[in-house]
């Protein structure tokens, strides 16, 4: 069936609530205005205000309450208005989510998927607009997933609200419109830490997520016309992280590109540039390339806004660059 992207996170929240009654969602807005993206838009209609509960303005909160209810044995999705807002519960979700159940040696499950949407595309600057993924890379016991398609958002999704760990699932607010071919299956899912090659290629590999999924795909279709052949790797979920598909496909093409939204200083490109250098590099015929956001907070200006992050024509000339085309 083909859904848009935001379409099909309503229809998995949708499907795992009638298919689990301990499943509920909370956050702002979530209620009557179905969210500020619309991805709850009537479930309170079909669940009541019980399953679909408005919160206070105070993520701190919202996310601890959602960690307290986990803990009592439900299955909370706790919605952000924009994962900018995760700076205000870091506590809650660093040092409470991810370390309960390893506090009480595995006895404590914590079911709660913290979702919401980041990312640029409508101008809404510097602490609206930012994409923060890379930030929960670093403290274990949390999960990390970046669907950058449809179907991917629903299998994904599906996957986190089924498992008895803390994920953090980030959406992408110029995503929300795109559509594409679901499969009706209600248990349709995606495991974590599976990679999914989005074209295939020989002359270099390009890695990208969320919105730079389809930046990449736009490239390695330009690179093409100019006989340059690019295998473009989404990684899906950055915790757990497949890189043996990235270093698979590195050994065969010799070359690697990574490009993301993200802040390029210490973002999560530099950790699959370092692993594929450590286990990969006699394969290299040239270092390794990462392309980020410049290291300014993001400007309201839309043609700013794009001047501080990577575009097409970027990964055209990187791809080129590490082929020594240029």
């Amino acid at each position: 069936m083909i859904k848009t992207y935001a379409m099909a996170v309503h229809d998995v929240m949708a499907e795992e609530m009638r298919r689990d009654e301990r499943v509920f969602i909370m956050g702002e807005d979530v209620e009557t205005l179905g969210g500020v993206f619309g991805c709850t838009r009537d479930l309170y209609k079909e669940f009541g205000t019980e399953r679909v509960r408005n919160t206070p303005i105070s993520e701190a909160g919202f996310v601890g309450a959602g960690i307290g209810a986990a803990c009592a044995g439900m299955r909370p999705i706790v919605e952000l208005m924009y994962m900018d807002f995760t700076f205000v519960a870091m506590d809650q979700i660093l040092n409470q989510a991810a370390k309960t159940r390893y506090i009480f040696g595995g006895n404590a499950k914590i079911p709660l998927v913290i979702r919401g949407q980041q990312g640029i595309g409508r101008g809404n600057a510097a602490t609206h607009s930012q994409s923060v993924e890379t930030f929960f890379m670093h403290i274990p016991g949390l999960k990390v997933a970046c669907p950058s398609t449809p179907a991917d958002a629903a299998g994904l999704l599906r996957t986190a609200i089924r498992d008895d760990n803390p994920v953090m699932f980030f959406e992408h607010k110029a995503l929300y419109a795109q559509k594409g071919e679901v499969p009706e299956d209600i248990d349709f899912t995606i495991p974590f830490g599976k990679a999914d090659i989005k074209r295939e290629g020989t002359d270099v590999t390009i890695v990208a997520n969320l919105l730079y999924v389809g930046r990449a795909l736009e490239a390695a279709e330009i690179l093409s016309g100019e006989g340059i052949s690019a295998e473009v790797i989404d990684p899906r979920t950055l915790v757990p992280l497949d890189m043996n598909t990235i270093t698979e496909s590195v050994k065969k093409t010799g070359r690697l590109v990574v490009v993301h939204e993200a802040h390029r200083n210490a973002g999560w490109g530099a950790e699959i540039a370092a692993q594929v250098t450590e286990d990969v590099f006699p394969y290299l015929d040239a270092a390794p390339i990462r392309l980020g956001t410049a290291p300014c907070p993001l400007p309201f200006n839309l043609g700013l806004e794009n001047a501080a992050t990577p575009q097409v024509a970027d990964i055209v000339k990187a791809a080129k660059t590490v082929l020594y085309r240029i």
